[in-house]
């Protein structure tokens, strides 16, 4: 199984933070990729940078036969062309697709891209979209499920779902 995160708190070329989100899905469609499932879209609030608008949030699972990197290179161009400028870190943006399990690969640091992604376990408005789609899914490291994680987190904290 192959899982995306989307995440857009910003409008952009393709409107609103949901429309992005739902255009988003339909790029990831394309050049040897295909979505088998999407969770429905969240909204959640900021994580990390704090002082800025909500999030939507979504994930997919993909089948795909591009490598990791190769994957993560379509990913970024996704970005781009939904306007994604990198600047602050956990700050706004129009479009941020993380690659979030790759077949249950595990790539340490300094690997490109660290596989799963690290802040799985930390993130509601990751576990709760990724157990919707993926309820028997586990972390390729603990052996945690998606729901199992969600539960450890504070329902109020960062990140949460409004």
């Amino acid at each position: 199984m192959i899982f995306v995160a989307l995440g857009s708190n910003r409008a952009g070329p393709w409107g609103s933070p949901q429309a992005t989100v739902k255009r988003a899905i339909t790029m990831l469609n394309a050049g040897g990729i295909r979505v088998k499932r999407a969770s429905r879209p969240i909204v959640s609030s900021p994580f990390g940078v704090t002082d800025q608008a909500p999030f939507v949030n979504a994930v997919v699972e993909v089948a795909t036969a591009l490598p990791p990197a190769v994957l993560m290179q379509k990913l970024h161009q996704i970005e781009r062309l939904a306007g994604r400028r990198r600047t602050l870190r956990w700050g706004p943006r129009t479009l941020d697709l993380d690659l979030l399990d790759y077949h249950g690969r595990v790539q340490p640091r300094p690997a490109r891209p660290v596989l799963p992604h690290p802040g799985i376990a930390e993130r509601i408005f990751v576990l709760a979209p990724l157990a919707e789609i993926a309820p028997h899914w586990r972390h390729p490291v603990t052996r945690a499920t998606a729901a199992s994680m969600l539960r450890r987190l504070d329902p109020k904290g960062e990140g949460a779902l409004l």
